[in-house]
């Protein structure tokens, strides 16, 4: 018998003054077995700042034509195209030709992930942005992760502050471009 997602339930006050957007959320939030607990908290963290009308998760792992998070606008056309931790090229040259834009969230070492792109094709690979979190935060932030989540998500200049079921922390949200 094959083993399901575990399931987790977050509400979350969303303050993200950089861009303007403040929010209550309430989500639940899939976790496939193959999934790490690393892989989910940044996909968490993409969708809140990323969150506006139309962003959903994607159905998952089984869904390989669209990325862990995306904005789909009334028509049904994907806006945003949001991939979480270390994408190849050829999936962001894909998701770039699809959507208006692109992003890449990532728990790993930014600089390798970049040197990993570099000589491929990237469909305007200058205008996609990737953020990446101190891999020590994103293993703090999992160590209070339970089944029902209380959280706060505030980011200001660049810097993230979250508190999860009562812990505080916090980490610079690191901003890289393909060259």
């Amino acid at each position: 018998m094959a083993i399901g997602a575990t399931i987790h339930t977050f509400e979350i006050q969303l303050a993200d003054v950089d861009r303007g957007v403040y929010d209550e959320l309430s989500l639940r939030v899939a976790r496939h077995p193959s999934e790490t607990d690393r892989f989910m908290v940044t996909r968490l963290l993409a969708y809140c700042l990323e969150y506006e009308e139309g962003i959903a998760f994607s159905a998952g792992v089984s869904t390989t034509d669209e990325p862990a998070v995306l904005v789909r606008d009334l028509t049904g056309a994907i806006t945003a195209w949001i991939e979480i931790g270390a994408p190849d090229a050829d999936r962001l040259h894909f998701g770039s030709k699809l959507a208006d834009r692109t992003a890449v969230y990532t728990h790993r070492e930014p600089e390798k992930l970049l040197a990993s792109w570099s000589g491929k094709t990237i469909h305007e690979s200058e205008h996609i942005v990737i953020r990446s979190f101190d891999p020590a935060f994103i293993d703090q932030l999992v160590a209070t992760l339970a089944r029902r989540n209380t959280m706060t998500v505030s980011l200001t200049e660049g810097q993230l502050y979250v508190d999860n079921n009562g812990v505080s922390l916090a980490s610079e949200v690191g901003e890289h471009r393909i060259e």
